[in-house]
Parts: structure tokens; sequence; C-alpha cells
């Protein structure tokens, strides 16, 4: 056992009220047995940590697509660990702790940023499919195709409703973002660029009809991308998020803060862009404060110079390599017909570790 990692953990756990401040500790729905449990088990959404009123309302009143809310996150949970698995900071998640990200989320970082909108759009989604899939009684396909059919093919199959997607995400996961800060600003913001993403990503999806498949006729549909697409885009926009200023305002409510644009001679950030106004830690080095887990023990590619490479991701320190030996299928041979067999190769592989 890793008893440094294991007192980092604990760290995390025990910093409880700070961390779960402006927390949306809903997201832990996505984890552990609470997620386990949600198809067979009824939903009691007072049980759900972290609601707010109308979050609360809302699973009352659909509690049958709250499984696609949780189903959303998790997605979202999981995009995120892929597209910065190679990265110094990797999307690391705390099964036992209601903050899930630990202290990560605290600070305005693009790294919050790209959090939340991954997020946003994994609910927006998994209840988009989840309709589609005829899995909820208050809502199915879209009926209304956006547009006359064209040529060499009509309407047909069940288009996915991704406006009854956004609409959910945006009714759930802004509910509790309704403070006049910077941060529910920023957070706003972010849900929504990745919501934009999936409405921006809707496809024509087509299948033939016909003998030995003329495609004599062709019916389509709307279709969402694979959440792979998605999750790519989000990716480059974390890259090329835009830094903020935070500006306060008096109006009759009182004292209101917004976000603008750093650096004037920049293009503004637009509804689909990514905003921060917080600077992110390096990550090297673990830090409770901070959330970082470091990244002592990463396995790094010695032939890579970006950011997964073993100079950058483990941070000057060095690197330590050992050899594995791993089963492998090899020496595969088709016979007719139809099957494949193969023998089992030992290979020696070189793995590369931060110190």
């Amino acid at each position: 056992m890793d008893y440094h990692l294991l007192g980092l953990i604990l760290s995390f756990l025990f910093s409880g009220t700070k961390v779960l401040a402006g927390y949306p500790i809903w997201w832990s729905l996505a984890l552990g047995q609470q997620y386990t449990s949600l198809g067979s088990q009824p939903i009691l959404c007072g049980s759900i940590p972290g609601l707010v009123p109308k979050q609360l309302r809302f699973c009352r009143n659909y509690i049958e697509i709250m499984p696609s809310v949780a189903e959303g996150v998790k997605l979202g949970i999981q995009e995120c660990q892929h597209q910065f698995r190679g990265r110094r900071w990797n999307c690391t998640t705390i099964d036992d702790s209601l903050a899930i990200f630990g202290p990560v989320l605290d600070k305005a970082t693009r790294e919050s940023a790209f959090v939340h909108a991954i997020a946003s759009a994994g609910v927006a989604f998994a209840v988009t499919r989840s309709c589609a899939e005829g899995t909820s009684t208050i809502c199915g396909c879209d009926s209304h195709h956006k547009g006359p059919p064209g040529d060499g093919w009509k309407w047909g199959g069940c288009s996915e409703d991704a406006d009854f997607g956004v609409l959910v995400s945006r009714e759930f996961a802004d509910a509790r973002e309704n403070r006049p800060d910077a941060r529910s600003a920023m957070n706003r913001h972010n849900n929504e660029a990745g919501r934009t993403t999936i409405l921006d990503h809707m496809h024509l999806k087509c299948k033939c009809h016909g003998l030995s498949g003329s495609c004599e006729v062709k019916t389509c549909w709307w279709a969402q991308p694979d959440f792979r697409a998605i999750g790519d885009y989000l990716k480059d926009k974390y890259d090329s998020a835009s830094e903020m200023v935070v500006e306060k305002h008096r109006e009759s409510r009182g004292w209101v803060e917004t976000l603008r644009a750093k650096y004037a001679l920049f293009k503004p950030p637009t509804e689909r862009d990514l905003v921060y106004y917080e600077n992110s830690p390096n990550f090297c080095e673990p830090n409770p404060e901070t959330g970082s887990f470091g990244t002592r023990d990463r396995t790094c590619n010695v032939t890579s110079h970006g950011i997964d490479g073993c100079d950058l991701l483990c941070c000057g320190r060095g690197h330590n390599t050992r050899t594995e030996k791993r089963k492998e299928k090899c020496h595969c041979i088709f016979h007719w017909c139809c099957y494949v067999s193969c023998q089992e190769c030992i290979r020696i592989y070189d793995v590369h570790t931060c110190k």
C-alpha cells in the first residue's frame, strides 16, 4: 500500500467544510454505492447530498430521469480521466468523499472550467440518449426533424432530442449557480459551453434500405456524436481557455460580480469557450491545500517531448525504469472457416515512472 498517497487522501477527507462550501457535491451521486444502487432501488431525493431546493423539486418531479443525470456525471468523469490521463493533474477522484475531486475545484482554474463543462455536457448527453432509447415516459424522440428531407433520403428512425437533454442539464446543473458572485458566473458560462458542444455536434445518421444493400431508400435521423468527440473538443477549449478578471457592479439587489476578458487585445470569449480567473497549481508535488496528488510513481513516456513525457510529467525529478513481463496473443492464424487460433507469448517492456 502507498501510505504516502493514503495520508494525502485522508488529509483531503478531513478538510471537509472548506472544500464543500461552494462544491457541486451532488456529483458524488455518480460514484460509489449510490451509483451502483440506482437501477435496483427507488431513489430518495432527500438522501442525495448537496441538492439545493430547486434541484430537490426537480428530482421529485422527474424522478425517472435521475439515473440518467447520474450516468451523465459519471460519463463526464470518465471522459475527464481519459483526456487528462497523461497530464500532471489526471482528474483523480476520491470515492469516499462528497467532494469527489478534493480541493482542486475550490479555485476558479481552467481545470474547474473543464470539469464543469464536461459534467454538464455528460448530463445532457445521457438524458438525450436515455429518452431516445425509451427508458422514460416523459420524453422520447424528436419529432420536429428540423428541416425537410434532402435528395435521396427521408426522415425515419428516432431523432435524439438534444434540446430536451440540454434543458434538463440547464435546469438541474445550473440550479445552484444563482449567486451574484464571479464563481457562479464562471460555472454558468462553462456549463453552457459544455451543453452547446452537444448541440453543435448533432449530425445526420442514415441507414440504407433495398435489395442487397442497394440503398434505394435511405432514412435519416438526428444523432449525437460519440461522447469522445465532445471530450476532444472541450479539451481543445481547455487548452485555449480565456483568462478573465472579476469586476464588481452595484445593482438594485446589491453588489454583483461579473467577468471581463483580462487581455483586451485578444478576441473575447464566446459562449463556446471556457473561462477561468485563477491560475492553476503546477500539480508536481502533493499538496492537500490545492488538491494536488503530485506525480510521484506516475507512468511517463520516455520518448515524448510533450506533457506526458518523463521530463515534464516528472517535473525535472527524473524517473525510474523497470522491466515488466506481459502475456500477449501472438502468431495468430485464421482458419477457414471461421476462427482464429493464437499462441501466447511473453514480451518484456520497459516501464518508466516518476521519482
